[in-house]
């Protein structure tokens, strides 16, 4: 496992995603465009078939990213499946397409989260597209053709705006399809990188119906796919959301205060979050994607601040709206977590526990808890990721039920010391979040859990390497590898600080 020192020495640099089949698909339909990295595109699918014929996270099984990969995947490989290999690998899809589609209203409505990032927009365009080509039987009431009509409904909500770089629709802007081209602000969809929102699939989607073979666009592509062996990840690049993430890893450990050369390694990382903070908007997750929003902006607010930087508390509170505080404008649904995060910034701002924001924030958090007394939320699939980060967050604001998540965590540990919430697997991320929290709880509160840590922390320092499942939530599910590195690495010298 690298260090604190070697970590920072990766982050910002090229993209810690791991490659999704959803947007690899989509490159891999660019044949006429560039058929080199289709090619490549179409390889890496070819080589991350499922057993069960399938594309997508094989863990843990999440029904919206399975749909969603599978879909994407079988339509390009039907466009391009030329060789035997390609037709038995397209035949063996198809009976996995049969068994998901048929499924689908049971397994739709079991995934507690919610659907993935854009789905009742983009799945009906993948589903008309897959049974005009014959690739599944018409879905008509089933819960998949359902979908077509609420995607409809949502579109006639943006009756009148143009999806432009400026509002989140562009990270999606695939869902436009062939038959909502017109809803696209063409001349200011792209940034400056020649992405749609920093989205190889709302990318490749461009170079293909909206402006077919766009030089930008592929310009954007192509270094991605050859970096990769033909894959691609849901989001590139993400270099302030790397940085920001990491940083804060580190900085719930006392390693930023106490190990001066990594003090001096975080310098130029603080450097960069201060440039490019926009005044009164703070930061999104790249300097290349137009929207900030209040996730970044709230931990970037709390880092800098913690390493003795001076950023402005206005950029997280222009995100308060009248019962939370929103990520981005127009968001359907908040975020749980969102709403954590800005407590952190809040409390480091030295609001007191009565501050009518604090409160607002505290409130809506209580609302969006689960019986079992802990928290989910759609941007993370694990619960102990949100729950934890209550306890990091809110120690002094709300320690009941800070005190009541430490009991759920406690009593969910299993005898080898570590937790999973899916189906009882133990991961290395989610056992690190538990440990992060427990050694927080202990010190703010003096009762000790060494026996329950030490057990973590020896689990996991021999499991801490990757590969780790993807467990955060896009457009379909996806791992940001040094951001998991950095909560292990967190969660390692927090057992260390805790004996």
């Amino acid at each position: 496992m690298e260090t604190f020192k070697e970590l920072l020495g990766k982050v910002g640099v090229g993209s810690s995603m791991a490659s999704t089949p959803y947007d690899t698909a989509w490159i891999a339909r660019l044949t006429e465009i560039d058929r080199g990295i289709s090619n490549l595109a179409l390889g890496w699918l070819s080589e991350h078939q499922l057993s069960d014929g399938s594309w997508g996270t094989e863990f843990p099984f999440y029904y919206h990213d399975r749909v969603i990969c599978t879909l994407s995947a079988m339509i390009s490989m039907n466009y391009r499946g030329r060789r035997h290999l390609d037709k038995v690998q397209i035949q063996n899809g198809l009976l996995a397409l049969e068994k998901v589609t048929a499924t689908a209203t049971q397994g739709l409505r079991l995934d507690t989260n919610g659907a993935t990032v854009g789905f009742e927009l983009i799945v009906p365009t993948l589903v008309a597209e897959a049974e005009r080509l014959g690739l599944i039987t018409q879905q008509g009431d089933r819960i998949l053709g359902k979908l077509g009509q609420l995607r409809e409904q949502k579109l006639k909500k943006l009756a009148g705006i143009k999806v432009s770089r400026y509002i989140t629709a562009a990270h999606s802007a695939e869902m436009a399809g062939q038959d909502k081209l017109h809803m696209l602000d063409v001349e200011n969809l792209q940034e400056p990188n020649g992405s749609v929102g920093c989205s190889p699939s709302a990318s490749a989607h461009f170079a293909l119906y909206v402006k077919p073979g766009d030089a930008s666009a592929l310009s954007y592509l192509s270094p991605i796919v050859h970096s990769r062996g033909g894959g691609a990840p849901t989001l590139s690049p993400i270099e302030l959301f790397e940085r920001i993430w990491v940083l804060w890893n580190l900085s719930i450990t006392s390693l930023y205060q106490t190990d001066v050369e990594i003090t001096s390694a975080c310098q130029s990382h603080l450097d960069y979050l201060e440039k490019h903070w926009i005044a009164q908007q703070g930061l999104g997750f790249s300097r290349n994607f137009s929207l900030t929003d209040s996730d970044d902006t709230s931990v970037a607010f709390e880092v800098l601040s913690k390493f003795g930087r001076s950023p402005e508390l206005e950029a997280v509170l222009q995100y308060e709206e009248a019962n939370w505080f929103r990520c981005f404008h127009h968001e359907v649904n908040p975020s749980v977590d969102v709403n954590i995060h800005v407590i952190g910034a809040l409390k480091q701002a030295r609001y007191e526990k009565s501050h009518p924001s604090v409160q607002k924030a505290l409130n809506f958090i209580r609302s969006k808890r689960q019986p079992g007394k802990y928290w989910l939320d759609k941007w993370h699939l694990s619960p102990y990721y949100t729950t934890a980060h209550f306890v990091i967050a809110a120690r002094g604001y709300d320690d009941e039920f800070c005190q009541e998540a430490i009991q759920w965590i406690l009593d969910t540990q299993e005898r080898d010391g570590t937790w999973g919430f899916f189906g009882g697997k133990a991961t290395a991320e989610e056992t690190a979040y538990c440990i992060q929290a427990l050694a927080i709880w202990q010190k703010y509160t003096g009762v000790s859990f060494s026996a329950q840590i030490k057990k973590a922390g020896q689990w996991l320092s021999e499991n801490c390497e990757p590969p780790y499942p993807p467990l955060w939530i896009d457009k379909s599910l996806y791992c940001p590898e040094l951001l998991v590195k950095a909560c292990i690495l967190s969660a390692l010298t927090l057992v260390e600080e805790s004996e």
